[in-house]
């Protein structure tokens, strides 16, 4: 029997599998998908869990009864060997184990990037998993009501003062829900929204320059109109346990810090060997790796080329990572006899941005839209390209609560500061400090 090995639950890898195994369906072909985790994580709605709009479970999309066909093994991929076609993984018991592979699909994802910036590592937390997403959530809960009890007026303002890095789209759309939630535990918890300081930091000229200059400025003219204090041409200098001190010297007292400024090629394209580009795995246009005609490769982990800009390589969007999971099961397949491989080739249909309640913005097929249309144009995309029925069913239903009810304010402790440790959440080597 044929065997094919897909490393990575992600959409590309996610995609990839679905598809594949249906192409293959009537073939002798063994597909196999290695994950950590047992699902597949919908990341555009991680600011919505971390402001309490959607439980976690509704941006999981579990593999076991999702990808009909496919074997699921939960494991971290440590190494693979292109001369004996193998790779080497550890299990849910840290023991290695060996799998061989006839066709290897690298789809590892991406992971937080980071900087050697002291008490980075330590005390700020990121937006790429689960576990910093509920942890961000209730940690910020928890600051608000140790807030209450401070008798020092500094010390209560510190606690709350949430530091945002990153004015892409998900740190802008984190800072949003964020804004939202406090604004909800201000009504309960005694104090004036008005009290709890946010701060957006980016080295970029503008906010979201994703979307284009008009929409930016849109976007940050909402961020303003709700009290965020966007600088942007600054970022982190230093980190501690309850303040910041920022590139331009000044110090922001502060309990929270969120580090949302872009992602970086999984650890294992490191250990590869094999060329990369801006640290993602090299691949032709086919997605096939060079030299390497059973291995391929796509998503946030490889160097995809952009046919339809000559010289550059498609953005570690969704978007993208969607389409090449399909294209990447149509290569496979070929590869194997069944179909004709074809290149990758896919324009931007553009980008939606959630800005909080009755905000948004979004440039789709490039129409540029802000305010209600673009708020009904995103939960809408959110809620088609979600690849589940019961997942979509269970947004719209929180959706629909965000609408007409007041947001919980729970803190329920599922994740714990040491699970939201970069290190610990996404499989970071963190970078040492001097």
């Amino acid at each position: 029997m044929t065997s094919v090995a897909i490393v990575g639950s992600g959409f590309t890898g996610f995609e990839c599998a679905r598809r594949l195994a249906r192409r293959v369906r009537r073939h002798n072909v063994d597909v196999t998908i290695i994950s950590p985790v047992d699902y597949m994580l919908y990341t555009p709605l991680l600011p919505d869990v971390a402001g309490g709009v959607v439980d976690a479970r509704f941006v999981t999309i579990p593999l076991a009864g999702t990808l009909h066909g496919v074997r699921t093994v939960r494991g971290r991929v440590e190494s693979v060997d292109l001369e004996r076609h193998t790779l080497t993984f550890t299990d849910l018991e840290q023991r290695a184990r060996e799998l061989s592979w006839d066709r290897l699909v690298l789809t590892p994802g991406s992971v937080t990037r980071l900087f050697d910036i002291p008490g980075l590592a330590t005390y700020a937390r990121g937006l790429k998993s689960i576990a910093e997403a509920l942890y961000l959530r209730d940690h910020v809960l928890e600051q608000f009501e140790l807030s209450c009890l401070e008798s020092d007026d500094e010390s209560a303002q510190a606690r709350r003062t949430i530091v945002v890095v990153g004015a892409s789209y998900s740190g802008t759309e984190l800072t949003a829900q964020l804004r939202a939630l406090a604004d909800a535990a201000a009504k309960h918890m005694d104090f004036e929204p008005g009290d709890v300081k946010f701060l957006l930091l980016d080295l970029a000229e503008q906010v979201m320059p994703e979307v284009g200059e008009k929409l930016g400025d849109k976007a940050m003219r909402v961020l303003r109109r709700r009290g965020v204090d966007v600088r942007l041409g600054v970022t982190l200098r230093e980190v501690h346990p309850d303040y910041v001190v920022l590139s331009d010297g000044s110090r922001v007292n502060t309990h929270t810090v969120a580090w949302v400024t872009g992602v970086t090629a999984a650890p294992l394209i490191e250990t590869l060997g094999l060329p990369t580009e801006k640290g993602r795995l090299k691949v032709q246009t086919d997605l096939q790796v060079p030299d390497h005609p059973d291995v391929f490769a796509a998503g946030d982990a490889a160097a995809v080329p952009d046919v339809t800009q000559p010289g550059k390589i498609t953005p570690p969007t969704a978007q993208h990572a969607i389409r090449q999971g399909k294209v990447l099961a149509d290569n496979v397949a070929a590869s194997l006899g069944h179909g004709k491989p074809k290149q990758y080739k896919h324009r931007n249909m553009g980008l939606v941005v959630d800005l909080g309640p009755r905000s948004a913005v979004a440039n789709p097929l490039g129409v540029h839209l802000s305010g209600y249309p673009a708020k009904v144009v995103t939960r809408g995309y959110h809620l088609y390209a979600i690849p589940r029925f019961v997942n979509r069913w269970a947004v719209s239903l929180a959706y629909l609560t965000d609408m007409f009810f007041a947001r919980t304010l729970v803190s329920m402790g599922l994740s714990t500061q040491s699970d939201a440790e970069f290190s610990t959440s996404e499989g970071i080597p963190l970078p040492k400090t001097g």
